[in-house]
C-alpha cells in the first residue's frame, strides 16, 4: 500500500470509530433520558394519586364532622339529647366594674 493510501485509510477508519463512538454515546443518554422520564411519570401519577386520596379523606373527615353524624353519635354513646324550651339557661353578662 502506498502512504498516501495508507493515511486515507487511518483517516476514514478514524472517522468511522469517532462517529460510531458518538453514536454510542447519543444513544445510552437518550436510554437514560427514556428512563428518568418514566421514573417522572410514576412520581407524578403516585401525586395524582395520593391528591385523590387526601380530597376524599377530606370529604369523609367533613361528612363524619357534620351535625348530622355527630348528633345521633352523641346520643348513643354519651346519652345526651336535644333540650326543650324549658331546659334552656340564659346566661347574661353583666356590666364590668370601673
Amino acid at each position: 500500500m502506498k502512504p498516501h493510501t495508507l493515511g486515507r485509510t487511518v483517516f476514514a477508519f478514524a472517522g468511522v470509530l469517532v462517529f460510531g463512538i458518538l453514536s454510542i454515546g447519543v444513544t445510552w443518554r437518550q436510554s437514560r433520558a427514556f428512563e428518568a422520564q418514566k421514573v417522572l411519570d410514576n412520581l407524578r401519577q403516585e401525586v395524582s394519586v395520593s391528591e385523590a386520596e387526601r380530597v376524599r379523606i377530606e370529604q369523609l373527615i367533613q361528612v363524619l364532622e357534620s351535625r348530622q353524624m355527630v348528633v345521633p353519635k352523641a346520643r348513643e354513646i354519651l346519652g345526651m339529647h336535644t333540650p326543650s324550651g324549658n331546659e334552656l339557661v340564659l346566661l347574661l353578662a353583666q356590666g364590668r366594674a370601673p
